[in-house]
């Protein structure tokens, strides 16, 4: 009963893992992962025919009787399935997927937004033709049907660049710019993920792609240019010396070594992707980030008293 019951075992985990919708390659919600599905889901078919192909030629030979083939008929039968069928095959693979390989243009007004992986999140500066630079983290917005250059860059180590349902992998390596050129087809809320290992918190390095209707969009980028409304808990933050890594726009908070905190309280998970944004995750997170994510370069405030810390989560909360 084990030995029949352990490769469903084995297989029910990895089949399961295919079924979200958020994180998969088989549900795409960019050009460039449709493309990816459909050569993929072609070289499967075509691997399935060879194998039953093969496998049925196999049952042949072995129940052929001995002499009915000829040398000259096994050489020809080599010749034909070994070598010109399979070259024409490939050469046909090839011709079709070449339109799928060709860079996408960016045109002048196309929105540029850079990308930098760090241990263990994101810094995202979106730059729109013409307009102020808006920095946020750990949370990627798109507007849909509109191409998006993205500019992939480290400040530490090797990181790669993965959203399953947007595009392939591209690596972001430390002094060297590498550009993915996306263009998203529907609404909703996705996840990306670092695909290089990087460290000790390399799993827990997520963040939320959003895919938003172009005025919706439009409207959250104008708003993101709004400095932080003024409130007693900046002072508290500053107090915490929390503004030496953090900045918050309209704010004495000006620091550029952590992620920008401006519009903070907008976004739906903490810590890259790994919390959900409430007020005891952000105030435990304050005190003993390493609990989190270990690895972390945020420095842990065991000095700040759970009051103190939740303060200051609640004026983080309020930043929206």
């Amino acid at each position: 009963m084990r030995t029949k019951t352990f490769p469903a075992a084995v297989l029910a985990p990895a089949l399961l893992g295919a079924c979200n919708r958020h994180q998969s390659t088989l549900a795409p919600f960019g050009e460039d992962a449709a493309d990816i599905r459909s050569i993929a889901i072609v070289l499967l078919v075509g691997a399935v025919v060879i194998a039953v192909g093969m496998a049925a030629l196999m049952r042949a030979a072995v129940r052929a009787p001995e002499g009915r083939m000829t040398h000259q008929g096994g050489m020809k039968m080599v010749l034909w399935l070994g070598g010109i069928i399979p070259s024409i095959l490939l050469f046909g693979l090839l011709v079709w997927s070449l339109p799928a390989m060709r860079p996408r243009e960016v045109a002048p007004a196309d929105l540029r937004v850079g990308v930098e992986g760090e241990q263990f999140w994101w810094r995202i500066r979106y730059a729109p033709q013409g307009g102020t630079v808006v920095e946020s983290a750990n949370e990627l917005r798109l507007p849909v049907g509109r191409t998006v250059s993205l500019a992939l860059s480290s400040t530490d180590v090797i990181h790669s660049f993965w959203v399953p349902g947007l595009a392939g992998k591209m690596d972001m390596i430390p002094g060297r710019t590498n550009r993915l050129v996306v263009r998203a087809t529907k609404a909703g809320r996705y996840r990306g993920v670092c695909a290089e290992f990087c460290g000790l918190s390399h799993a827990l390095m997520a963040f939320d792609v959003i895919a938003m209707e172009p005025a919706a969009f439009d409207r959250w980028l104008a708003g993101e240019r709004t400095p932080a409304p003024d409130s007693p808990g900046a002072r508290q933050f500053a107090d915490a010396g929390c503004a030496a890594c953090h900045a918050i726009r309209g704010t004495a908070a000006a620091g550029k070594i952590g992620p920008d905190l401006t519009h903070f309280g907008s976004r739906t998970t903490l810590a890259a992707g790994v919390l959900p944004m409430t007020r005891a995750n952000i105030a435990g997170f304050i005190r003993d980030p390493g609990k989190t994510k270990p690895g972390v370069r945020m420095p842990a405030f065991p000095q700040i008293s759970p009051a103190e810390a939740d303060g200051i989560a609640a004026y983080l909360q309020g930043l929206k």
